[in-house]
């Protein structure tokens, strides 16, 4: 029961980002900005010219809003700066994912870098297509691989013959997580998904 929780944890930990610098220019703007309006307000109270806007006027200005502006541009303004906050805690509390995949192992966790994975699907595409290495481009996120073929003239391409190659391929791989798969070719404009 230990093992499986440790090869959780590090594999959660080799996955995953930590926010850190997210965290730290939060927290310095922060500082800086509850900074300022420490030394507004004691200057204020010093009778002493502002740096920028003493305390008082900014909240006349804002208690002078209403009147000043109409009210769909105050409701614009407030959801903009909902839908800021809301992505502020959004970034916060989620996890960042590095760009990795958990292969299906007995008793070791093995991760393998999504570019890895997207070096081997392409060459396994060119060798068992005949189409030159350079004529195809994978790229693997976390959902989806998509794969864009573009052959020599006069070489025909089928979609579903990429799809279930790559399809072979991945399940070789034994990745924890299932992934979609997208091609595009030459003669389909938008990609197709399996």
């Amino acid at each position: 029961m230990s093992g499986n929780a440790t090869f959780r944890r590090i594999i959660r930990r080799e996955t995953h980002s930590p926010r850190t610098v997210a965290m730290v220019i939060a927290a310095v703007l922060s500082i800086v900005a509850l900074a300022y309006l420490g030394i507004e307000i004691v200057l204020s109270l010093l009778l002493q010219p502002a740096l920028l806007v003493s305390p008082v006027s900014a909240g006349d200005w804002l208690t002078g809003i209403p009147e000043q502006q109409p009210v769909w541009a105050i409701i614009a303004a407030a959801s903009a700066l909902a839908v800021i906050g809301i992505v502020f805690c959004v970034i916060a509390l989620t996890p960042g994912r590095l760009p990795k995949h958990q292969m299906v192992t007995e008793g070791s966790a093995v991760l393998v870098d999504n570019a890895v994975i997207a070096a081997a699907l392409a060459q396994y595409i060119s060798d068992h297509t005949g189409i030159v290495r350079d004529r195809i481009s994978v790229g693997v996120s976390h959902r989806v691989v998509d794969v864009t073929v573009s052959p020599d003239a006069g070489l025909p391409v089928v979609d579903t013959q990429i799809r279930e190659l790559v399809a072979s391929e991945l399940e070789h791989y034994q990745l924890t997580r299932g992934v979609k798969t997208r091609v595009r070719t030459p003669q389909q404009h938008k990609g197709s998904y399996s």
